[in-house]
């Protein structure tokens, strides 16, 4: 049984998802990156999600949102089930799209958290070998550049999706917002510090790709391969995964996040315990979403303290 997870209206998140068994079915072509784009401009106007920041790799797709409503989870069920069945069509691919294991969900705690996750999102073509600088990825991305005053844009995809369905207008913009942990200092001074963040993790991964005698794949070449291969890079499979993140030197914030989760999840198991055995009157703690949706189990109004 998989851990409860606290949805909270306002929250921020980085979000991964990766697709089965590591086929290179994102491949950056104009295509998929139409179908991308839409498909998350769409359900993220449906469900009230302010995008910060995203990047679609070949074999998986990282986004930094911000859960304005609480409702994440049907977010998440939306736009993974439109990008899956494009796909499908799109790439004329039988059988699952997306990799088993449960989509990475990362609750963002801090302006540090932030700024060093978007950094991240933004990095990964240039951590994977593909392309020097991030700027050069021709897939579907958001550029440090336009962080909080860019915009998402797409036509309505020719495939899967119904012209005459009107959720699904012929064309969709969806501008990016400034996440709520760093409006007080402004959006100027964060596209900064991404901007640093991401120089350094580039110089670090410049440094890797020489110490392994590699050289970058090349944005041409990553757009031609084909979709039905497989990356053969190493992957630690399995590895942890995390619910939350406060950024580097943050060891209070890490301390109080942590004691948060032990305190939810613990509540939560009492409250289970109690509605399996037959109270209908269990109160489940704030931020229960599962249970009080799919079943009316009441929930607190009031936050728990530790």
């Amino acid at each position: 049984m998989s851990q409860p997870r606290e949805i909270v209206p306002g929250a921020t998140y980085m979000i991964t998802r990766r697709v089965l068994r590591r086929h290179l079915l994102f491949r950056p072509d104009a295509a998929i990156t139409q179908l991308l784009t839409y498909a998350l401009a769409v359900s993220a106007r449906r469900y009230s999600i302010e995008v910060h920041a995203l990047c679609a790799m070949s074999t998986h797709l990282h986004l930094i949102v911000t859960d304005v409503s609480g409702v994440l989870p049907r977010f998440l069920q939306f736009f993974h089930r439109i990008v899956a069945l494009g796909t499908k069509v799109l790439r004329k691919w039988e059988g699952p799209v997306w990799d088993h294991e449960a989509t990475s969900v990362v609750r963002l705690l801090t302006r540090a958290a932030v700024v060093e996750k978007t950094a991240y999102v933004l990095a990964n073509p240039v951590a994977a070998g593909l392309v020097p600088r991030a700027c050069e990825w021709p897939g579907a991305k958001v550029d440090v550049d336009d962080l909080a005053r860019g915009a998402l844009n797409a036509a309505r995809p020719s495939v899967y999706l119904d012209a005459a369905n009107p959720q699904w207008p012929e064309a969709v913009t969806l501008p990016l917002a400034l996440p709520p942990a760093i409006e007080q200092s402004g959006a100027e001074s964060y596209r900064q510090d991404v901007a640093a963040e991401l120089e350094r993790l580039e110089a670090q991964f410049h440094a890797d790709i020489r110490r392994k005698n590699l050289r970058f794949v090349g944005a041409k070449r990553a757009s031609a391969i084909s979709p039905y291969e497989r990356a053969t890079s190493s992957e630690a499979l399995r590895d942890r995964n995390p619910t939350f993140a406060v950024g580097r030197q943050q060891g209070g914030a890490w301390r109080t996040a942590a004691a948060a989760v032990r305190t939810f999840r613990a509540a939560y198991r009492a409250a289970l315990e109690r509605w399996r055995a037959g109270m209908r009157s269990a109160t489940f703690p704030v931020g229960t979403w599962w249970m009080r949706t799919f079943h009316g189990a009441n929930v607190n109004d009031v936050a728990l303290t530790m």
